[in-house]
Protein backbone atom coordinates (compact mmCIF):
# COMPACT_ATOMS: atom_id res chain seq x y z
CA UNK A 1 0.00 0.00 0.00
CA UNK A 2 1.44 3.58 -1.21
CA UNK A 3 2.33 5.93 1.45
CA UNK A 4 -0.05 8.84 1.53
CA UNK A 5 0.64 12.03 0.34
CA UNK A 6 -0.13 13.85 3.14
CA UNK A 7 2.20 11.29 5.63
CA UNK A 8 4.44 12.53 3.45
CA UNK A 9 4.48 16.45 3.76
CA UNK A 10 5.58 15.73 7.88
CA UNK A 11 4.45 17.01 10.90
CA UNK A 12 4.58 19.98 12.90
CA UNK A 13 3.90 21.66 16.49
CA UNK A 14 0.90 21.55 17.28
CA UNK A 15 -1.10 24.99 17.75
CA UNK A 16 -4.50 23.88 17.92
CA UNK A 17 -6.45 21.16 20.02
CA UNK A 18 -7.48 19.38 16.50
CA UNK A 19 -7.49 16.09 16.26
CA UNK A 20 -7.32 14.04 13.34
CA UNK A 21 -10.74 11.87 12.74
CA UNK A 22 -12.03 9.52 10.14
CA UNK A 23 -15.27 10.08 8.49
CA UNK A 24 -16.85 7.48 10.81
CA UNK A 25 -16.02 9.72 13.83
CA UNK A 26 -18.14 12.76 15.19
CA UNK A 27 -16.89 16.21 13.84
CA UNK A 28 -13.99 17.06 15.54
CA UNK A 29 -13.48 20.74 16.22
CA UNK A 30 -11.68 24.32 17.49
CA UNK A 31 -12.56 27.29 18.09
CA UNK A 32 -11.00 30.31 16.98
CA UNK A 33 -9.72 32.07 20.40
CA UNK A 34 -10.03 28.97 22.63
CA UNK A 35 -7.71 27.01 21.14
CA UNK A 36 -4.54 28.38 19.28
CA UNK A 37 -1.85 27.16 21.55
CA UNK A 38 1.17 24.75 21.52
CA UNK A 39 -0.14 21.60 23.22
CA UNK A 40 1.97 20.37 26.38
CA UNK A 41 2.59 16.13 26.35
CA UNK A 42 4.57 14.02 28.73
CA UNK A 43 8.33 13.77 27.91
CA UNK A 44 10.23 16.75 26.96
CA UNK A 45 12.52 18.33 29.02
CA UNK A 46 10.76 21.14 30.63
CA UNK A 47 9.26 20.23 34.51
CA UNK A 48 5.41 21.47 35.77
CA UNK A 49 4.44 20.09 38.90
CA UNK A 50 7.24 17.67 38.99
CA UNK A 51 6.09 15.94 35.50
CA UNK A 52 8.62 16.20 32.78
CA UNK A 53 6.22 18.01 29.51
CA UNK A 54 7.37 19.24 26.17
CA UNK A 55 5.27 20.57 22.69
CA UNK A 56 3.40 18.18 20.92
CA UNK A 57 3.97 17.51 17.44
CA UNK A 58 1.00 16.35 15.06
CA UNK A 59 1.30 14.54 11.42
CA UNK A 60 -0.55 12.71 8.65
CA UNK A 61 -4.47 13.80 8.83
CA UNK A 62 -3.88 15.80 12.25
CA UNK A 63 -1.30 18.13 10.53
CA UNK A 64 -3.71 18.17 7.63
CA UNK A 65 -6.91 19.41 10.05
CA UNK A 66 -4.59 22.09 11.79
CA UNK A 67 -3.19 23.65 9.00
CA UNK A 68 -6.55 24.09 7.21
CA UNK A 69 -7.57 25.76 10.55
CA UNK A 70 -4.69 28.38 10.83
CA UNK A 71 -5.07 29.18 7.19
CA UNK A 72 -8.39 29.84 7.72
CA UNK A 73 -7.67 31.95 11.05
CA UNK A 74 -4.50 33.46 9.42
CA UNK A 75 -5.63 36.73 7.41
CA UNK A 76 -4.33 36.67 3.98
CA UNK A 77 -1.35 38.61 3.07
CA UNK A 78 -0.43 38.82 6.57
CA UNK A 79 2.62 36.21 5.88
CA UNK A 80 3.50 38.23 2.76
CA UNK A 81 7.13 39.45 4.21
CA UNK A 82 7.93 35.61 4.89
CA UNK A 83 7.56 35.23 1.10
CA UNK A 84 3.57 33.64 1.39
CA UNK A 85 1.57 36.58 -0.04
CA UNK A 86 -1.58 34.53 -0.90
CA UNK A 87 -1.42 32.38 2.69
CA UNK A 88 -4.53 32.50 4.50
CA UNK A 89 -8.21 33.34 3.99
CA UNK A 90 -10.75 37.08 4.30
CA UNK A 91 -12.46 35.11 7.27
CA UNK A 92 -11.06 37.43 10.06
CA UNK A 93 -12.11 40.58 7.84
CA UNK A 94 -15.59 38.80 9.07
CA UNK A 95 -14.76 40.46 13.18
CA UNK A 96 -16.72 42.74 14.36
CA UNK A 97 -19.59 42.15 11.90
CA UNK A 98 -23.42 41.66 12.03
CA UNK A 99 -24.08 37.74 12.35
CA UNK A 100 -26.70 37.90 9.12
CA UNK A 101 -26.62 35.59 6.16
CA UNK A 102 -24.75 38.15 4.15
CA UNK A 103 -21.89 37.41 6.44
CA UNK A 104 -22.28 33.84 6.46
CA UNK A 105 -22.20 33.60 3.05
CA UNK A 106 -19.38 35.74 2.82
CA UNK A 107 -17.93 33.05 5.58
CA UNK A 108 -18.33 30.83 2.91
CA UNK A 109 -16.95 32.38 0.30
CA UNK A 110 -13.78 33.12 1.91
CA UNK A 111 -13.46 29.00 3.39
CA UNK A 112 -14.14 28.00 0.03
CA UNK A 113 -11.21 30.06 -1.17
CA UNK A 114 -8.92 29.59 1.65
CA UNK A 115 -9.65 25.43 1.51
CA UNK A 116 -8.80 25.62 -2.34
CA UNK A 117 -5.53 27.03 -1.63
CA UNK A 118 -4.68 23.70 0.43
CA UNK A 119 -2.58 21.29 -2.02
CA UNK A 120 -3.15 18.95 0.37
CA UNK A 121 -6.91 18.91 -0.19
CA UNK A 122 -8.13 17.22 -3.34
CA UNK A 123 -11.61 17.96 -3.20
CA UNK A 124 -14.01 19.99 -0.59
CA UNK A 125 -16.79 17.79 -0.24
CA UNK A 126 -19.24 20.13 1.95
CA UNK A 127 -19.33 23.12 3.74
CA UNK A 128 -21.80 24.14 5.98
CA UNK A 129 -22.11 27.83 8.11
CA UNK A 130 -24.77 28.36 10.34
CA UNK A 131 -25.05 30.42 13.60
CA UNK A 132 -24.53 29.04 17.03
CA UNK A 133 -27.41 28.44 19.20
CA UNK A 134 -27.28 30.79 22.28
CA UNK A 135 -24.22 32.51 21.15
CA UNK A 136 -25.44 35.85 18.39
CA UNK A 137 -22.06 36.45 17.68
CA UNK A 138 -20.94 33.30 16.73
CA UNK A 139 -20.96 30.89 13.31
CA UNK A 140 -20.00 27.83 12.97
CA UNK A 141 -18.13 26.91 9.36
CA UNK A 142 -18.51 22.85 8.86
CA UNK A 143 -16.84 21.16 6.15
CA UNK A 144 -15.41 17.48 4.56
CA UNK A 145 -12.42 17.59 2.41
CA UNK A 146 -10.84 14.39 0.49
CA UNK A 147 -7.01 14.44 1.31
CA UNK A 148 -4.99 13.95 -1.91
CA UNK A 149 -3.98 10.14 -1.79
CA UNK A 150 -6.94 9.60 0.43
CA UNK A 151 -10.99 8.19 0.14
CA UNK A 152 -11.71 9.10 3.95
CA UNK A 153 -13.04 12.19 4.31
CA UNK A 154 -11.46 14.47 7.01
CA UNK A 155 -14.20 16.94 8.36
CA UNK A 156 -13.72 19.93 10.57
CA UNK A 157 -15.61 22.44 12.45
CA UNK A 158 -14.55 26.07 13.20
CA UNK A 159 -16.35 28.17 15.44
CA UNK A 160 -15.37 32.21 14.23
CA UNK A 161 -16.63 34.91 17.01
CA UNK A 162 -17.54 37.98 14.81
Amino acid sequence: MAEKTFQRIGSDLALTRYVGTTSATPLESADSWGSLDLRVVAGGDTRRNGDMIGLGAVEGRENLGQALILRLLTLQGSLAPLGHPDYGSRLVDLIGRENSQANRNLARLYTIAGVAQERRVRQLLNLAVDPVPGQPDTIRISFSVLPLGDDDPLSLTLDVTL
